[in-house]
């Protein structure tokens, strides 16, 4: 037996591991199987080179518990090692790197500590995270030299024993004899997790226990004439060893994908609109899968559903700041070589390698969105509804995708008829400007709601945009600030013969006594602190009275309520204001003046002010009820 002590001068390497390490100590397990992999996976490219010609057939790794020992135990049939190479690999590198990290963490930030993490590759010690003793037993592959199977043994002091072995197959066990603050991991449902979270993936079988499934008897038949079955236990393999995004998309078909998705996101009953196969070598690795869901109100729940992977490793699904932010909508698989798996989010988002794949997934994004424009528009305008969160999410919040979604991104009228933005610039051009020849782009949110005011400025011959998704108002700001001379308003904001110029404005049939005399009666009826009355000469045939909103002030509570709103956060706290257009013109209006009996002109007023409550969906509870009564009276 060989003794030892490692040539380290800090005594307490372990505490320092088992609290700097990682910031989840399940990522022990990770680690370890890790480790197994890529044992098993230089066996094979030795066997494959002509450089070992023993059996393997079967390379399946145990993952075993006994809850009795209380012991998680990692089993390969890898390479194995040596003494000498236990003796360098664990005892010298290993452990040198772990006093070399403990003397500089004390200096360093969060992503510095993670980076001399990743640099030093200590993940074979995060198994001291979660043990007071931890053993390896391992043999060689080798067949001449010193070929005996070692056992080595530390319980988290810089002491370790070293002996030979009686273990007679290839490759490396691991025990962890797990401490008591950790005796949660000696649960089988946890363990397991922990197992399909980091491993569903690995491109090795993992066995952990064992699971009931049910198998035909062949050439036996029940009652029924159906297939005997008989109930039968069977080793547990938790992961899919061949993911579909590891294989060439001509190999493949809509099935396949469809398939795959659900296997990702097994409680999801909708299938994805699209994908995009990711397939790179140069001049970084990059494969994976990412799809297009349908997306829900609530986007914070629509996030983190992308999963990250290191050779088929899990590494994290919360990639926000990974990749542009608009792309966190998207679900699926990303996997590279090229990402650091022992590091954290922090370090990941100023790494070089994972800009480039940001940029490069960004790329392909707008790639396929283009070609599917291009390609099959009718189909991509079925599916905009569904996918426009997505562009609009990119043209908000990356500048650059701008100019590629410029030539696909679509403007949907209340017709549901769609247009490029350069389309609807030459429809709009003609007929809808301002005085200061600014473009006026019409849009409505809800088309009920909103259905008088929409009719109104159809009947003038404008047209109006669709535009009801739930980053809009963010979305309208950043198209006036792209758009050259561009202004967006709803139909509701203002009158539209005030927002567009017309040649041939109507002449006011009230002079100024009498608009001030109607107004001092209004003002005894109507909040003047909630409504800004206004007179305006329009035609006989539009309502008397009804009621607009400023589009800045509109627009800013709806982002302050979203978020962001562009420091504009006070607003949800401020009283709404809106203004009250008098129609000077209408004839209803007019006839206020000669009504005699002051009851019945308070009620003439109340009536029509609730008619322009109504028409904007403002009308509800007891003054509902009122002006129904109220209605009911008038008419008998």
């Amino acid at each position: 037996m060989q003794k030892g002590k490692i040539d380290v001068k800090t005594e307490n390497i372990f505490p320092i591991i088992k609290k700097f390490l990682y910031s989840e100590h399940e990522i022990f397990l990770r680690e370890l199987i890790s480790n197994a992999v890529d044992a098993t996976q230089k066996l094979k490219t030795l066997a494959a080179l002509g450089k070992y010609s023993g059996d393997i057939d079967d390379i399946t790794i145990e993952v075993t518990l006994d809850t009795k020992k209380k012991t998680i135990s990692v089993k390969d049939k890898g390479i194995g090692m040596t003494q000498a190479e236990v003796d360098k690999y664990i005892n010298q590198i290993a452990f040198s790197s772990a006093e070399e990290f403990i003397k500089k963490f004390k200096t360093k930030s969060e992503s510095e500590m993670n980076a001399i993490i990743g640099h030093f590759g200590l993940g074979f010690y995060s198994s001291f995270m979660v043990s007071e003793k931890v053993e390896i037993i391992t043999k060689t592959y080798q067949k001449k030299g010193e070929t005996s199977a070692v056992h080595w043994e530390c319980d988290g002091s810089p002491d370790y024993t070293m002996d030979e072995s009686d273990k007679k197959d290839r490759g490396t066990e691991v025990i962890l004899h797990i401490a008591d603050d950790s005796k949660d991991y000696l649960e089988e449902h946890t363990l397991l997790g922990i197992l399909k979270k980091y491993c569903k993936f690995l491109p090795v079988p993992i066995q952990f226990g064992t699971e009931k499934t049910w198998e035909k008897i062949e050439g036996e038949k029940d009652k029924d004439g159906n297939d005997k079955q008989i109930e039968v236990e069977k080793p547990r393999i938790i992961n899919n060893t061949n993911p579909i995004w590891k294989k060439k998309p001509v190999d493949l078909k809509d099935e396949d994908y469809k398939s795959f998705y659900h296997e990702l996101y097994p409680y999801t009953f909708e299938e994805p609109l699209f994908w995009i196969h990711l397939n790179v070598d140069y001049p970084f690795n990059l494969t994976g899968i990412l799809y297009f869901p349908k997306v829900k109100r609530n986007l914070e729940v629509q996030k983190d559903k992308i999963q990250l992977y290191c050779n088929q490793v899990f590494v994290t699904d919360s990639v926000e700041g990974i990749v542009p932010d608009f792309l966190t909508l998207l679900h699926g698989v990303i996997d590279s070589p090229d990402i650091p798996l022992n590091v954290s989010r922090s370090y990941l988002q100023s790494d070089p390698n994972v800009k480039k794949i940001s940029n490069h997934i960004t790329k392909k994004v707008a790639d396929k969105l283009e070609s599917l424009f291009k390609d099959a528009r009718p189909d991509f305008e079925a599916k905009w509804d569904d996918i426009k969160v997505f562009i609009e999410y990119g043209i908000i919040s990356q500048p650059e995708f701008y100019d590629r979604a410029k030539k696909f991104c679509l403007l949907k009228n209340v017709d549901n008829k769609y247009f490029t933005f350069e389309e609807y610039e030459k429809l709009v051009k003609p007929a809808q400007k301002d005085k200061e020849g600014q473009l006026i782009y019409l849009y409505a949110t809800n088309q009920h709601e909103q259905y008088s005011f929409i009719e109104s400025v159809k009947a003038r011959g404008y047209d109006v945009l669709m535009m009801d998704g739930i980053l809009e108002a963010h979305f309208i700001n950043t198209l006036e600030q792209k758009l050259e001379k561009t202004r967006f308003t709803r139909v509701d904001s203002d009158t539209v013969d005030k927002l567009i110029k017309k040649d041939d404005a109507l002449p006011s049939k009230l002079n100024d006594d009498q608009q001030k005399s109607i107004r001092e009666m209004m003002e005894k009826q109507i909040d003047s602190k909630k409504f800004t009355i206004a007179f305006e000469s329009l035609s006989q045939s539009e309502l008397p009275l009804f009621i607009t909103q400023n589009e800045f002030m509109r627009r800013m509570k709806d982002m302050s309520a979203l978020g962001g709103g562009g420091g504009y956060g006070f607003m949800g706290e401020m009283p709404e204001n809106y203004n009250l257009i008098v129609n000077s013109n209408n004839p209803v209006v007019g006839r206020l003046l000669l009504e005699p009996d002051g009851e019945k002109q308070a009620s003439t007023i109340k009536q029509l002010f609730d008619l322009a409550l109504l028409a904007q969906n403002m009308l509800k509870g007891k003054d509902l009820a009122a002006f129904i009564k109220r209605s009911a009276e008038q008419m008998t």
